[in-house]
């Protein structure tokens, strides 16, 4: 019963506008933790392809000649872990050779987070 001059808000209105409330917040807490996976990853994948590039330049700048096979080295990036996985591939024409650098999470897990392909070419010229 309600007397004649009261105002306010019932129990179950006040239940349901509370309910409105906490799932609003938990699609805005949801949305704020992927902005923040998207960044991180975002940065490591940026990081990662730095590192490629900064392989690949070094061969140019220093004119090396790489070996024909499969080498790892660790390629960290401001305090992030990452291992290069360089593979130099022959090609028909003797004087050039395909450098691939892959860029992989130091510590396990397969996913890549760059690849980069480039060409050396033989610096006695032949």
């Amino acid at each position: 019963m309600t007397r004649p001059g009261a105002r306010g808000f019932t129990l179950v209105e006040v239940l349901v506008a509370l309910t409105i409330v906490a799932v609003a917040l938990m699609a805005s807490l949801r949305a704020v933790g992927a902005m923040s996976n998207s960044a991180f990853e975002l940065r490591q994948r940026t990081l990662a392809q730095w590192s490629a590039e900064n392989r690949l330049a070094q061969i140019r700048v220093q004119a090396e000649w790489p070996a024909v096979g499969k080498r790892s080295y660790d390629c960290s990036q401001a305090e992030v872990a990452m291992t290069c996985v360089e593979d130099v591939f022959a090609t028909p024409n003797a004087a050039f050779r395909r450098v691939e650098v892959s860029v992989f999470p130091t510590g396990g897990g397969q996913v890549r987070l760059s690849r980069l392909v480039g060409f050396a070419t033989d610096p006695r010229g032949s």
